[in-house]
């Protein structure tokens, strides 16, 4: 009996769709660690564009900036949006008002980027009328990031709920629990997976974003992406490949942090079941 054949298509598309993402992300970190200061060729391994890194401090002001915007926004849009899914899916809301909170929580998520930043061009300049505050700088720049960073972590969260086993909250009730002690001591228990996801979701994001910041940012809030998108129109240098991989590093480890959190939940869940 003749053994069937493997195909050999689908493997090959697979490694051709790796290599076309990771073999540009590979280049930019091998030109990181090269001696020559211009062009392609190679001239001496060296970690001399790393340790200039810290010693620039605009670069070190961008990095103070990107976390102090990551950090604050994602504490901000993980309550709100935890707080968004769990009343959107707990509260007995009519078909025509969960279609309406439905429809405004994925427009977010599907307009694009250059136009929600342009809405929120147009905002911060209306509401400059009643108050400086809302000049462009740092508070801009959370506001814009907290109004996309909320719905991603409102689809994670209620991902997890769509899991949730109503019988427990049932059983927390029927033993004369409150409602602020289911919530306490059973539901955001079990949503934790969830709330840790959508918020390293939402600081990664946030790390990455560009054109929200571009568009509320000020002359003291310059964050990395803005830092490096200036940097490159005077020509791409060692340094630059150096940040990028770094930045490409962190993201990468807060994404295996994430899964590693998931799975040590998942392990638990199971292990008491």
């Amino acid at each position: 009996m003749q053994a069937q054949r493997k195909p050999i298509l689908v493997p090959a598309v697979a490694l051709g769709t790796l290599a076309f993402l990771y073999i540009p992300l590979m280049a930019v970190a091998s030109f990181s660690v090269n001696d020559s200061r211009f062009g392609l060729a190679w001239q001496g391994f060296t970690w001399k564009w790393y340790l200039e890194l810290f010693r620039n401090e605009q670069i070190l002001e961008a990095v103070g900036n990107t976390l102090l915007l990551g950090l604050v926004s994602t504490v901000i849009a993980t309550v709100v949006g935890t707080a968004l899914a769990i009343g959107m899916s707990r509260f007995p809301w009519s078909k025509k008002t969960s279609a309406f909170f439905e429809f405004n929580l994925y427009m977010p998520v599907i307009t694009p980027e250059i136009v929600f930043a342009g809405a929120l061009v147009i905002a911060f300049a209306s509401l400059r009328y009643f108050s400086s505050a809302f000049e462009p700088g740092m508070l801009n720049m959370i506001i814009g990031h907290v109004t996309f960073q909320v719905a991603f972590v409102a689809l994670v969260v209620r991902s997890r709920l769509a899991a949730f086993n109503n019988e427990i909250e049932e059983a927390s009730h029927d033993l004369y629990a409150t409602n602020w002690y289911t919530l306490r001591k059973v539901i955001l228990p079990m949503l934790t997976p969830g709330i840790v996801s959508g918020a390293m979701l939402a600081f990664t994001l946030s790390l990455d974003d560009f054109i929200i910041s571009f568009f509320t940012a000020g002359p003291t809030s310059v964050t990395l992406p803005l830092y490096i998108y200036a940097e490159v129109h005077r020509g791409i240098t060692p340094k630059i490949h150096a940040l990028s991989t770094v930045g490409l590093l962190v993201t990468i480890v807060l994404v295996i942090t994430s899964q590693k959190i998931s799975n040590s939940f998942s392990e638990k869940e199971r292990d008491d079941a």
